[in-house]
């Protein structure tokens, strides 16, 4: 900080000795190739060591940034659309620029290796690449450390199980955190031991930026070892990512070999900057740096194995997807060579995103599957597997748009009027892309948790009940409730994506309201069944599974919709009744019934031996296990109803259980005629006498006269 002060207070000095500055080095450079160097004041040493500080010339480069970006034409006059003829001339001045990157590469090798050679002498004369190789063995030494260290810690992990899903978690953040801290012990023992002495500034970034590169090569390893784990049937360890063990050994080493070489490449073009190449050369070793990372690529795609996954199919042949591959990979190379950096990064893009998004599905099912949904045939999804799946692919969706935006020069959170109209529109869809996300995860959470709620209550509890009548009561409610909550999200979410596209709501709003109230007054009756089913639910007058009646209706209840109500009928008719029709209704299956029977006995019978009878009858059938859950009272005679014409009419009465009557009272009644045969107590059954006197000869005079009319319209059928 105090260098930095000193530079901004000789600021002028600075921006106008920044050119000479570089002549001079390079003409040391040459001087010392030529003739040996000379002595130097130590003015001198010390203006040379300040202009070879890192900080200083990112201090000069964004002096350098500001004044360019004062020069340029203000935003309205500026075409953010170039025409062909402008695009090409763009193209020409990069190739051009290009080409004289690469004449003048040696003169920058030359002036650049002087700094280097500069801090080198400075330092002793020690080449970089010497404590490099030095600093990573003492990163190793350390690591090794570490791994004596952990003995228990990788013992423990050997022997860890992965049957559930919480044994699987548990398990792999183990070895998520021991791959972290056995990296993390080398990049101690290797930069951080480098850092404790005092090292001349350029040398400090060579050999800083290479151990971060190897650092990062390293946990790019470890990290592909614990998600792909290719020796996991040999050591015992759970695979993250379903493929099978030749793939994950391939797709391993490829990708390790391609972060580490990006590491690489990206530190080497920074260190170039340090040394005062010019923008031109730096992208002529990015592009030659960036063809060992093509070649890397299509070498993976044409010696991977040729199936990933058991039961993987494709239409396309795997030599055809070969070439397809070695083709996009080519011509991605191409758009970031030529500069077309908004194509480079919208095919990058459409090509990672699917990929990266089936990707998660599988490693998030495969990690959160259970043995038991596994069992029972079918696979019910959780709320941490939605969570997490979609929340990773929101991220990874919303990651893409933000790039997207940021390649294509779109601000997603300002509109300015010098913005055209395809440009608006773009960032509505990315806006209204990033909405329908978030709605997407809070709709998938919320379903999940219905879907689960409704799947705890599919299993009978015992018949009257609380928690019977709770059960049954979710069940009636949950489903409206879930497609209650669709619509609202799907009109949540449509007003929003037409507010992110520019589309003023508020009077979309306003009409709409007036439409539904020109729709209300055209639809009433379809109103009323609404209204009517939200106050019959509020009332909590029926539930699915309970047997009503209303009116000609009858029927047990199977399902709701927003205006109608499906009864089955015993004998099995379906009514479809909409909630305005119903009126009152009678609920046969709330809390108990009371079933009552009669029974007719001769009138010389014993009526109190029949009592006795009766209710010793009621009481073995309260006692009786299979009725003994469902029966309340007992059954017992009332006593005589009625004298009938036949015999004496016995009443009795039940109370059972809603629906559990039926049964009781066909037992009840087989029982009674049993007992009353055994203990002489005889049924009443009506009788007719007819007895003979002076009607007899009315009757034979009366069919006499009947015969003698059906022969005579026998002779005449005319």
């Amino acid at each position: 900080m105090p260098l930095l002060c000193k530079i901004r207070m000789f600021k002028p000095l600075l921006t106008a000795v920044a050119l000479a500055s570089v002549l001079l080095c390079a003409s040391i450079a040459v001087a010392q190739n030529v003739t040996p160097a000379s002595p130097q004041p130590e003015s001198v040493q010390r203006f040379i060591g300040m202009f070879s500080d890192p900080d200083v010339q990112r201090f000069l480069q964004q002096q350098s940034q500001t004044a360019k970006t004062a020069a340029e034409p203000p935003l309205e006059t500026r075409n953010a659309d170039p025409s062909f003829s402008e695009f090409t001339m763009r193209f020409r001045a990069h190739a051009s620029s290009l080409l004289g990157a690469i004449q003048s590469f040696p003169q920058e090798t030359m002036r650049g290796g002087a700094v280097l050679e500069r801090d080198i002498q400075a330092n002793g004369g020690t080449r970089p690449i010497f404590l490099v190789a030095a600093f990573v063995a003492v990163g190793l030494a350390a690591q090794w450390l570490f791994w004596w260290i952990s003995a228990g810690w990788r013992s423990w992990m050997a022997r860890a199980p992965f049957a559930t899903v919480r044994e699987r978690v548990i398990a792999l953040t183990a070895r998520l955190l021991w791959a972290a801290c056995y990296v993390l012990s080398f990049g101690l023992g290797s930069i951080g031991f480098f850092l404790m002495f005092q090292w001349p500034p350029v040398i400090r970034e060579v050999v800083v930026g290479y151990l971060f590169a190897i650092v990062v090569f390293r946990l790019a390893s470890a990290l592909f070892e614990v998600f792909l784990a290719p020796n996991a049937e040999e050591e015992g360890r759970f695979r993250v990512v379903p493929i099978t063990r030749d793939a994950a050994d391939h797709w391993t080493k490829r990708l390790g070999y391609l972060i580490g070489w990006y590491a690489f490449g990206w530190v080497t073009i920074r260190l170039l900057g340090t040394l005062g190449f010019s923008v031109p050369a730096r992208q002529l070793v990015a592009y030659a740096l960036g063809l060992v990372l093509l070649v890397i690529g299509i070498e993976a795609v044409w010696r991977r194995p040729s199936r990933l996954s058991a039961g993987q199919a494709s239409r396309i042949g795997l030599r055809a997807r070969n070439w397809l591959w070695t083709v996009y990979f080519v011509a991605v190379w191409l758009l970031w060579v030529v500069g077309a950096m908004k194509l480079f990064w919208i095919a990058v893009v459409c090509a990672a995103l699917p990929g990266a998004i089936a990707l998660t599905k599988a490693s998030v099912d495969n990690i959160l599957r259970s043995s038991a949904a596994e069992e029972d045939g079918h696979k019910r999804g959780t709320v941490v597997s939605v969570i997490v799946e979609r929340g990773i692919r929101a991220a990874l969706i919303v990651g893409a748009i933000v790039l997207l935006a940021d390649a294509l020069g779109i601000r997603l959170t300002q509109m300015t009027m010098q913005d055209s109209p395809a440009l608006r529109l773009v960032r509505g869809l990315l806006s209204a892309g990033i909405i329908l996300l978030g709605l997407d995860l809070a709709w998938n959470v919320v379903k999940v948790l219905i879907d689960r709620k409704l799947g705890d209550t599919e299993a009978v509890l015992e018949v009257g009940s609380e928690r019977e009548r709770r059960r049954t009561r979710l069940r009636t409610l949950l489903p409206i409730l879930r497609n209650f909550l669709m619509i609202l999200f799907v009109a949540i979410a449509i007003m929003m994506a037409l507010s992110s596209l520019g589309v003023e709501i508020g009077p979309l709003i306003a009409g709409a309201g007036v439409v539904g109230v020109a729709i209300g007054f055209g639809a009433q009756t379809v109103v009323k069944d609404v209204i009517s089913g939200m106050f019959y639910l509020l009332d909590d007058a029926f539930r699915v599974g309970e047997y009503i009646q209303s009116g000609s209706y009858k029927g047990t209840v199977e399902s709701f919709s927003l205006r109608s109500i499906k009864l089955r009928h015993h004998r099995g008719a379906v009514y479809i009744v909409p909630f305005s029709e119903l009126g009152a209704v009678q609920n046969m299956s709330r809390d108990w019934v009371i079933e009552k029977m009669t029974i007719t006995i001769t009138y010389d019978s014993d009526i109190e031996k029949a009592r006795k009878i009766i209710k010793k009858i009621g009481l073995e059938l309260f006692e009786d296990p299979e009725f003994k859950p469902t029966t309340i009272e007992p059954l017992k005679m009332q006593g005589i109803d009625s004298l009938g014409d036949s015999g004496l009419l016995l009443r009795m009465k039940v109370m059972t259980l809603p629906g559990q009557q039926f049964t009781l009272k066909r037992r009840a009644l087989r029982m009674i005629h049993e007992a009353f045969n055994e203990n002489g107590i005889k049924l009443a059954v009506p009788t007719v006498q007819v007895s003979g006197g002076k009607d007899d000869a009315v009757a034979a005079a009366a069919q006499q006269t009947l015969a003698a009319h059906n022969a005579a319209a026998a002779a005449n059928p005319a």
